[in-house]
């Protein structure tokens, strides 16, 4: 199974069932954190010392009631986890059960799986962790269709940088130059333009505030 898994999450209990499921099918070190930030550096001190992790199951959301925190999401653990460990398995459990979320995840950081915390966590935890340990992509009954159908825009580099600098309060014609700066060639603001206007239409909006407001409900921003 798992020589090493690392759970992120801020609920005793849920901790408690994962490491008795990664137990009962093998796994011999489980690590715990209640916090992004904690689980980040425990990544980093594996990785320092020559132990590293194999998996990393993260919830999305965290309490926000420690002070000077880097790290606030289980998104924004997973891009760093992302940067530091490439070959790092990532399982997301959350009790965020839209597919657009899940999508999300898979395309952007090429996640290894996805578990909606609910009445069939426990069973669906367990398929999930034996197909990821024989390095298989596990997505959910219920979202296999909406991920795979790929409706929903897959958002690039380039359309979270622009859709980023518009959540900010960055002028529209001012886009092109940071794109510029951020090495992205021929930036024009009649592009930048088009590009919106290709979101919205992918998504079934007419307003960047509409985009905007999408974004950062799903963790695209």
């Amino acid at each position: 199974m798992f020589e090493r898994v690392l759970i992120a999450e801020d609920h005793h209990s849920v901790n408690s069932w994962v490491k008795q499921t990664l137990t009962a099918l093998g796994t011999v070190e489980t690590r715990q954190a209640h916090y992004c930030d904690d689980a980040f550096k425990l990544l980093e001190i594996a990785l320092r010392e020559s132990t590293p992790f194999d998996l990393l199951i993260t919830d999305l959301s965290f309490r926000e009631d420690r002070p000077e925190q880097k790290l606030h999401n289980g998104t924004e653990l997973i891009a760093a986890a992302r940067r530091l460990q490439p070959r790092l398995k990532i399982l997301v459990f959350s009790a965020e059960d839209q597919p657009a979320i899940a999508g999300s995840l898979y395309e952007r950081f090429e996640i290894n799986g996805y578990v909606p915390k609910g009445p069939r966590d426990e069973e669906d935890m367990r398929q999930a962790l034996s197909q990821i340990a024989k390095h298989q992509i596990y997505i959910p009954g219920e979202f296999q269709q909406a991920v795979r159908a790929k409706n929903a825009h897959d958002f690039t580099n380039y359309d979270i940088i622009i859709i980023s600098e518009l959540a900010q309060g960055t002028y529209q014609k001012n886009i092109p130059y940071v794109l510029e700066q951020k090495g992205f060639k021929a930036c024009s603001l009649s592009s930048v333009e088009k590009r919106l206007g290709q979101i919205r239409d992918a998504l079934g909006f007419s307003k960047n505030e509409q985009l905007i407001a999408y974004c950062k409900d799903h963790w695209i921003i």
